[in-house]
């Protein structure tokens, strides 16, 4: 893991990081793509143009395209595309108690967050404005299944979906054992209460919800994360449907001053780092021995490790223990990589919060530890990654909603405001608009 010192090197860090659709794409996968194109379609394609073409092909062709395209680049042909009802509740009945207790609890504190967080419809009727709060009808949910199944993904987004108000929530997900996606992802379905699954994945699956086909339902919104051609295909379609994000590999940024816990700042560090060869890991302190002795535990804690493999790449590639003067700069540099997790392990973590700017989760002192935004402490874990937190937020009820603006002027107020608006409609050429104005600014006889 890479030791970076002072602020022009760690400006030089956070300047060559680049989002999840510009990435370079891996030679190894590069190749398997352009010869699996060549097979499937006739022509070597690129990874993007592999992702253009299947939404193409998924547009045009709806379910037959999908079983298509599934057993293609899956290996699997599937008669019915959805997954039984009653196949919910027994995963949810066949995981053992102990984890299902656990996402029951998560379901539970993600509800009452998203409770808290859902705005209200307002009116003022001295001003005759207000807005209409309107939840979406229709949600899809993006639940990956390759390296790994996401069950906390399901939950977070699905009971934050139905808090808002969201009448049908749909989720894909790829098969896991030939047949089903994986018994928890299904269970977590279950149990967050969503009305219909399908066995597919990729970017096949985003395009089935962006157009709809005869069997899966056209969806208003898609969210949940995925690998790179989940995140070109969202990218892709963005305006056919809507978008919560394009989400790339997950990343966390330590600060940590000289009270912090090497154990627990290499802990959280590799946390992250086992997640994906990509994942990016960043300790930032002014601790000269702190970056020592984290750098000790992470050797330590790596041996234990069932990932270690990938979390060795992933701190070896894209982590970095950035050595800084103080936590101002330390801050100033977080602020430079707006991370997706920003961890305060510091001595009093509430005196930095106002210099934190771009963060897509905030999480405070030792025990507020990243993990436990991951599975149980109630936001959405989905959150921006790559340096969007620098414009973008966290799932929350606002992605499920729309805001729509009421007006309802009395006829004084009309009056008042019409010659104002008449002068302007006529400064822009609009005529039509400006006598449009002037009716209202003559009281009726």
């Amino acid at each position: 893991m890479r030791v970076l010192h002072g602020l022009e090197e760690a400006r030089a860090f956070a300047a060559a990081r680049t989002s999840i659709t510009s990435q370079e794409i891996p030679e190894e996968l590069a190749k398997a793509v352009l010869l699996r194109s060549q097979a499937v379609w006739g022509s070597p394609l690129t990874v993007p143009e592999s992702v253009r073409r299947i939404i193409e092909d998924i547009r045009k062709g709806g379910d037959a395209a999908l079983r298509d395209l599934t057993e293609h680049i899956d290996g699997i042909r599937f008669a019915d595309l959805e997954v039984p009802k009653k196949a919910l509740a027994q995963a949810a009945e066949s995981i053992p108690t102990d984890l299902r207790a656990a996402l029951e609890l998560a379901a539970q504190r993600v509800a009452k967050f998203a409770e808290v967080s859902l705005p209200k419809t307002w009116h003022d009727p001295n001003t005759g404005l207000g807005e209409l709060i309107v939840p979406l009808e229709r949600v899809g949910l993006y639940a990956p299944g390759g390296t790994a199944a996401y069950p906390s993904t399901v939950i977070m987004s699905a009971v934050t979906a139905r808090t808002a108000g969201v009448q049908e929530v749909i989720v894909c997900s790829p098969a896991h054992d030939g047949v089903n996606a994986s018994a928890v992802v299904l269970a977590a379905a279950h149990i967050a209460g969503v009305d219909r699954v399908f066995r597919i994945g990729g970017a096949q699956a985003i395009a089935a919800m962006a157009f709809g086909t005869e069997s899966v339902p056209k969806v208003d919104k898609i969210c949940g994360p995925g690998n790179i051609f989940v995140a070109l295909a969202k990218q892709q379609l963005f305006g056919q449907v809507g978008i919560d994000g394009v989400f790339g590999p997950t990343e966390t940024v330590v600060v940590a001053d000289d009270s912090a816990d090497p154990a627990l700042c290499a802990a959280d560090l590799l946390a992250q780092a086992e997640h994906d060869v990509l994942a990016s890991a960043v300790l930032i302190t002014p601790s000269e021995a702190l970056v020592s002795r984290v750098g000790d535990e992470l050797v330590k804690q790596l041996m234990t490790l069932e990932r270690r493999d990938i979390a060795l790449a992933s701190l070896n590639n894209h982590g970095a223990m950035i050595l800084v003067g103080n936590l101002a700069e330390a801050l100033d540099v977080s602020n430079l990589i707006a991370p997706e997790h920003l961890c305060l392990m510091v001595k009093q973590p509430r005196r930095w919060v106002k210099r934190v700017r771009h963060a897509g989760g905030l999480f405070l002192g030792e025990h507020s530890a990243e993990v436990m935004g991951d599975y149980v402490a109630g936001p959405s874990h989905t959150i921006p990654t790559h340096g969007t937190a620098r414009f973008a937020s966290y799932l929350g009820v606002d992605q499920f909603i729309k805001r729509i603006p009421v007006i309802a002027l009395k006829p004084d107020v009309a009056r008042r405001l019409a010659p104002a608006a008449a002068i302007i409609a006529r400064a822009e050429g609009f005529t039509g608009h400006a006598r449009a104005a002037d009716l209202r600014a003559a009281p009726k006889e």
